[in-house]
């Protein structure tokens, strides 16, 4: 499975042919959302910085049609004249530039101190006496300042180091004074909260979404009993590392769906294979990048079949194996300059999750890799490893786990898989789990709060059964556990064991005592009869309704208020 290319045999002209017949052929697919995120912004802008670089910039931004320009300088005052537009300056003190606060996006940002007594004051009512600012223009230097701890910051917020980037100036001004009218966007993502794992019963389980988000577009919001994720519309850049990090799809690009890049993979790899392409090599690369490659006049040689992102978070370690599994000798994920630190950290845990399952499976690492900015060689060479196979993948399953699985058999049957659970990455979303049979009463609360088929019933059986290949090791099931018989195993099980539902634990069932219908399991009876058993409600000869079903419970009662109408008030 892990043959050597023999390179003497490779015909670059023909694989370029290819690679044009499948571009002919099948486009990639685009965001075609329409565009419903509608900033507002009518031009007043807040500075940010020492009173020499606020005031060069004011100076350079008056008489630009801005609705007014409001400076905050954090040393000394600035004398400025008003001219076409209304000026507000106020000088930050020591104490204060920790206070300060802003938050929001293009049209709606708001910036605030808080008070010595805890109250809040909002500097555009203070200073311009409307309640947001619609653009901020940071040209602190980045020690100076910590307004905000965005790593992609939001529409409308840009930052200028006045004094070291002197060149980007007139750049980053120009767009200061674009940024006044309406402007649409689309809505990127949409949110199925019936397959998010995040929250259940009051639990929290999975987070990844939330951690990887370099926008900080994604929050947890509580309800009156659990959390659920939000996606902020305005805040949302594209990066798609949410998506890729989601491991049920609850987080998904709204047009085109995440499964479509799939589709398309399996479909381009099939294309070039059928007009007499070699050796292909899946790259993963941004619009921009190959934008900027195609304006220096970077030509790839034709093995080299370029998937362009909105940005690389877009595909993660399901997609790239996804194209092992179609016939790619390998992929490569072409990182650029000016990636956020959350999405390199992203792309990093990416390719290790990556390459503890190539390892599982018995397949070589070297088939994904990172491609370094100006790499050319790297980005260039012809893989050192044939295909692991020439036969298409065709999904049947429009679930995001269901198609992983479907890739990770297609490999385990391509490979030697090691039989062995491995360890995986922290937070990777494979693993097991162990049920303490003595402590397990099969009340089922872990079944009503997993989110994926991984944990089910027994149906008519008291029973409780386990299906590894859909645990995405949230955690959901150990918190509700009330009797903490659960206990999570994380770690990638290279075995057909991973594919198979087994019983983690069943009992034989308890009949009521009344009618004969079976309810309940023994253990479970014995468990509640022993919670109540000085319950006034249950004294004496009550006791046995813990023995009947529900119908027949209530029957019992109610024969006895007959019997004795004043029972109830006993007690």
């Amino acid at each position: 499975m892990n043959q050597r290319i023999q390179l003497a045999s490779i015909d670059d002209q023909r694989n370029v042919a290819a690679r044009e017949a499948v571009r002919r052929r099948i486009s990639w697919p685009v965001n075609l959302t329409p565009a419903n995120v509608t900033y507002h912004s009518r031009g007043h802008v807040l500075l940010l910085g020492s009173a020499l670089a606020v005031s060069q910039a004011a100076l350079a931004l008056q008489g630009r049609g801005l609705a007014s320009l409001t400076l905050l300088t954090t040393d000394t005052a600035v004398e400025m004249a008003a001219t076409h537009e209304p000026l507000a300056t106020h000088v930050l003190s020591a104490r204060q530039q920790t206070q300060l606060s802003i938050a929001g996006h293009l049209g709606a940002f708001r910036a605030t101190l808080t008070q010595d007594d805890g109250d809040v004051l909002n500097l555009a009512q203070a200073l311009l006496e409307r309640d947001v600012f619609d653009v901020v223009l940071d040209v602190s230097e980045p020690e100076t300042l910590s307004v905000a701890s965005w790593e992609m910051p939001p529409p409308g917020y840009l930052r200028l180091s006045w004094e070291r980037q002197d060149a980007e100036r007139a750049d980053v001004l120009e767009s200061v004074t674009e940024l006044v009218g309406e402007f649409d966007k689309p809505r990127y993502f949409q949110v199925n909260s019936d397959l998010c794992a995040h929250s259940s019963s009051g639990n929290v389980g999975c987070t990844r979404c939330l951690d990887v988000c370099p926008a900080d577009a994604i929050s947890s919001i509580q309800g009156r009993i659990e959390s659920r994720i939000e996606i902020d519309p305005f805040l949302c850049q594209g990066v798609g590392s949410c998506t890729s990090a989601c491991p049920t799809g609850a987080i998904e690009f709204r047009l085109p769906e995440t499964r479509r890049q799939q589709d398309t993979l399996a479909a381009w790899l099939t294309a070039y294979r059928e007009a007499g392409g070699e050796v292909p090599v899946l790259r993963f690369i941004t619009h921009e990048s190959l934008d900027a490659e195609r304006a220096a006049g970077v030509t790839t040689p034709g093995h080299v079949i370029d998937a362009p992102l909105e940005e690389l978070g877009a595909a993660g370690h399901d997609q790239w194996l996804t194209a092992l599994a179609n016939g790619a000798c390998e992929v490569r994920i072409q990182l650029h300059e000016g990636m956020p630190p959350r999405l390199s950290a992203f792309l990093e845990q990416q390719i290790a999750q990556a390459h503890g399952l190539l390892t599982a499976l018995g397949h070589d690492t070297a088939r994904i890799k990172l491609l370094p900015v100006g790499a050319e060689s790297e980005r260039d060479a012809l893989p050192s490893l044939t295909p692991l196979t020439e036969s298409p993948l065709s999904f049947n399953e429009p679930n995001k786990r269901a198609r992983l699985n479907m890739v990770l058999a297609r490999l385990a049957e391509l490979g030697t898989p090691s039989g062995e659970r491995h360890v995986m990455p922290q937070g990777a979303a494979y693993g097991g789990i162990q049920v303490d049979s003595a402590a397990c009463t099969l009340c089922h609360a872990c079944v009503s709060n997993c989110p994926t088929p991984a944990l089910k019933s027994g149906g008519s059986t008291p029973a409780l059964s386990f299906l590894e290949a859909d645990c995405v090791q949230c955690g959901l099931c150990e918190q509700a556990c009330p009797e903490d018989a659960i206990t999570l195993i994380p770690g990638f099980l290279a075995a057909p064991a991973r594919e198979t539902r087994h019983i983690c634990h069943e009992e034989a069932a308890f009949d009521c005592i009344s009618c004969g219908k079976p309810f309940a399991t023994a253990s479970t009876v014995a468990t509640i009869k022993a919670k109540l058993a000085n319950h006034p409600y249950f004294a004496g000869d009550a006791m046995s309704r813990l023995e009947m079903c529900e119908d027949c419970r209530v029957k019992d009662v109610w024969k006895t208020m007959a019997r004795d109408p004043d029972a109830q008030l006993k007690v």
